[in-house]
């Protein structure tokens, strides 16, 4: 083989060694579309009526929360950046503001007695629920987690948020202040 075609070889070699590549990143590039949760309520829905099991309290209804916005953190005992995100959720939950709104966890792990475990090992003082059914999962769209769904006192979905963020930071608590009106100072 002469020196031309061993070029035109390796150049042929390098090109579909990174023209896939490169695809891939474009493709990761482009804005992700999650396919639907059965039965999810999109953004300016209402959720429906559910029965939240009781992780560190007592079971309850979702209705039982109407009257006020609510924020909704779905996570899983073994998801790090749930993990991570959770402390900036209770630290919220001690900040001014948070009188106005509530605050709850769903856990979606298939037991009970792990998510338990996290919530002893974290000092957990949010209410905090476990998912077995994927009811909540599904009506909330978690396909990925952790996801905060933000709720009006009306039970209307506001916003929802995929990834871990610091709830207590003032990017987060602007963003709250938004999503509910505007009525929530620092």
């Amino acid at each position: 083989m002469g020196a031309v075609a061993q070029k035109s070889h390796f150049w042929r070699s390098v090109i579909k060694a990174i023209v896939p590549v490169l695809l891939l990143c474009v493709a990761s590039l482009l804005p992700q579309s999650v396919a639907k949760s059965p039965g999810e309520v999109d953004i300016g829905g209402t959720v429906r009526e559910a029965t939240l099991q009781g992780l560190n309290g007592p079971s309850r209804k979702l209705s039982e929360f109407r009257g006020r916005p609510l924020i909704i953190n779905v996570w899983a005992s073994w998801c790090d950046p749930c993990r991570a995100e959770m402390a900036s959720l209770e630290r919220l939950a001690w900040l001014e503001p948070a009188r106005h709104f509530s605050i709850i966890g769903i856990s979606t792990d298939d037991d009970a007695a792990q998510a338990k475990e996290w919530l002893t090992v974290s000092n957990a003082t949010i209410n905090q629920f476990i998912d077995t059914r994927l009811q909540m999962e599904n009506m909330l769209g978690a396909s990925r987690i952790p996801l905060t769904v933000l709720v009006d006192a009306d039970g209307r979905v506001v916003d929802k948020i995929y990834g871990a963020r610091e709830w207590d930071s003032q990017e987060s608590l602007q963003l709250i202040r938004m999503a509910f009106g505007g009525r929530h100072r620092r």
